[in-house]
């Protein structure tokens, strides 16, 4: 399977998805920001003038302006392309080789690019978890909640946020901070999230919490 192409969709909202089961709080003196895979080879799909990729962009760059002025820590994933087969294991069967080492297949997209002071992780699974030391820098950083936004939502964004719930990490999946191959998808992840492993607040909600607490 390789990604398809995406066409635009309407964000999801509240009343079309199920309530949170958590009344959990953003609290920026708690919080680190996870901006996922927002690499140009995951973008390409959505194409040049995708309305869905300019909110998605938008949203994210709001929340990641409201952290730096906050001193919330923001944390990139990026998969470092052309992975050996023993590093892009099972990976292969459903996606294919992935994505090359290229620029132009690497780089995080420029209008959100990593800035002095922002952690960059190398991304091997679906989970910013696996294999690197998220883990570690949250607990060093005293951070039990994590905001994620980015892309896939099903897939890497989901469960990343299963994996932080596993480890008594609050994750926060930002309903319009997220996209997905469809809107079906998008909402499947944001229900299983809000039902059983995260709260699903949108953009602005997040943003309120972090600017009227500094």
């Amino acid at each position: 399977m390789s990604i398809p192409s995406i066409s635009a969709y309407l964000m999801p909202k509240r009343d079309e998805r199920p309530a949170d089961t958590v009344r959990w709080t953003v609290r920026p003196e708690r919080a680190a920001l996870l901006i996922h895979d927002m690499q140009k080879f995951f973008l390409t799909p959505f194409g040049a003038r995708n309305p869905l990729l300019t909110e998605l962009v938008t949203n994210i760059a709001r929340l990641r302006e409201a952290c730096a002025r906050a001193g919330i820590p923001v944390v990139y994933t990026a998969q470092p392309g052309r992975m050996t087969p023993e590093d892009r294991g099972l990976l292969a069967d459903f996606w294919g080789p992935g994505m090359r080492s290229t620029h132009a297949d690497r780089a995080i997209l420029d209008e959100l690019a990593p800035r002095d002071g922002d952690l960059v992780l190398t991304k091997w699974r679906y989970s910013a978890f696996h294999r690197t030391d998220l883990l570690a820098q949250l607990r060093q950083r005293d951070r039990d909640q994590l905001l994620v936004c980015g892309v896939y939502a099903h897939v890497g964004c989901l469960i990343t946020c299963c994996d932080a719930f596993s480890h008594d990490i609050q994750p926060f999946l930002i309903a319009d901070a997220i996209a997905d191959f469809s809107l079906q998808y998008h909402q499947m992840a944001l229900s299983y999230a809000a039902e059983r492993c995260a709260a699903t607040p949108e953009t602005h909600t997040v943003h309120a919490a972090i600017t009227t607490q500094q």
